[in-house]
């Protein structure tokens, strides 16, 4: 009996306040921009939101103290690969011979300004002739990732804007190429076709130290420049003794058609020049007419035989609920004085709904002096 007056004397005051307090203030709780936790170890240091699945962070602040700001995001992907060549080759079995293997990765990016983006890329797998012993080298055509069962950064760059007309980049271990826009629209899931006959020209070896731009020429022109350096323990990049590329590309782009001219100066043992001529063209709307994407590459060393390339693919990006397609090229740049050797390939791209596609692959591939290669490959992704 005596608690009861004390402790109705206590809630009459809570009451009056509360009659006070707005409540539309506690609804707008629910749309502020940040949110923000107490660290336990220092009442002064504020931790923001966490990632969230997805890749985005729930603060537009950049003061995050080790957490993730808002415009980190992260992308993953996942390959499965099986298949079989049949054939003889470097690195390939004397008979048919059934493989399988893998490969994961991650993708970090991150904005500080306006049209800015540090990446990180970290990766796994096992489905190349790397290092891994239980890698198969008749997927290497795959192009997966083959640095083991260990995650490892593959590449970093940073690309942020001069103006309006003008990007830039830098990084290790990425291509200088990053900013080029290859007139190519021709999806290969091989290694061999996806550089669209331009093997060399695309300056895509990624040396180590990479830099380039990107310039808007207007009128659907576009530039771009890129260098790449591996210098030895002594005298480092840029020197003599070192390994070095520099290139340039200029690119139209139009409605329904696009041509690119590359050019490469790649130094090393036996410097040599290349040039990259590419193109395609579209149909107005997809179904029973495919793309054409074309190119055809020169080389040009100091001391050795010159050397081309070409490249024929086509694609119909509507066949069934997927993407077909086929192609036909060199198999890399093929000296004046060798026998040209030839890769033909068919794929299908299906998707088994978003962010998961099965891609059946069959290539036939010459090989001077030897028995035709024939692969059969199937690639299953994942991207989340």
């Amino acid at each position: 009996m005596l608690v009861a007056p004390a402790s109705l004397g206590l809630l009459a005051p809570l009451a009056a306040n509360a009659n006070e307090i707005n409540l539309n203030e506690i609804a707008n709780y629910s749309d502020v921009e940040s949110i923000q936790f107490a660290n336990s170890f220092d009442n002064d240091e504020l931790i923001e939101s966490p990632l969230l699945a997805g890749g985005e962070g729930l603060t537009n602040s950049y003061r995050h103290n080790g957490a993730f700001s808002a415009t980190t995001k992260a992308t993953f992907s996942a390959d499965f690969a099986i298949g079989a060549v049949d054939g003889i080759g470097v690195g390939l079995p004397t008979g048919e011979a059934v493989g399988a293997g893998y490969g994961f990765q991650i993708d970090l990016t991150t904005s500080f300004i306006e049209g800015d983006e540090l990446a990180v890329s970290i990766d796994a797998g096992n489905a190349g002739s790397g290092s891994t012993a239980n890698s198969f080298p008749a997927l290497d055509e795959l192009d997966l990732n083959d640095a083991g069962d260990g995650l490892q950064v593959d590449g970093i760059s940073y690309t942020f804007p001069i103006g309006d007309k003008t990007t830039v980049f830098f990084g290790d271990n990425t291509p200088g190429s990053k900013l080029y826009n290859t007139a190519c629209v021709y999806g290969s899931p091989t290694d061999t076709m996806d550089d669209c006959g331009a093997a060399s020209a695309a300056l895509d070896a990624e040396f180590g130290t990479s830099a380039g731009a990107s310039f808007d020429l207007g009128n659907g022109f576009t530039a771009a420049i890129g260098i790449e350096a591996q210098g030895d323990t002594i005298n480092g990049i840029f020197t003599k003794d070192g390994t070095d590329a520099y290139g340039a590309q200029i690119t139209y782009t139009g409605d329904s058609y696009g041509a690119s001219l590359t050019y490469a100066n790649i130094e090393s043992t036996d410097d040599t020049t290349y040039y990259a001529l590419n193109g395609y063209w579209t149909p107005e709307s997809t179904g029973s007419v495919p793309s054409i994407s074309v190119g055809y590459e020169m080389g040009d060393p100091n001391t050795a035989v010159d050397t081309t390339q070409y490249f024929v693919g086509f694609q119909w990006d509507e066949i069934g609920d997927g993407k077909l397609g086929v192609a036909i090229g060199n198999t890399g740049p093929i000296s004046e004085n060798a026998n040209s050797t030839t890769m033909y390939e068919a794929f299908y791209t299906y998707p088994i709904h978003d962010g998961f596609t099965v891609t059946p692959v069959i290539y036939v591939k010459e090989v001077d002096n030897k028995d035709d290669q024939t692969g059969l490959l199937v690639k299953t992704s994942f991207r989340f």
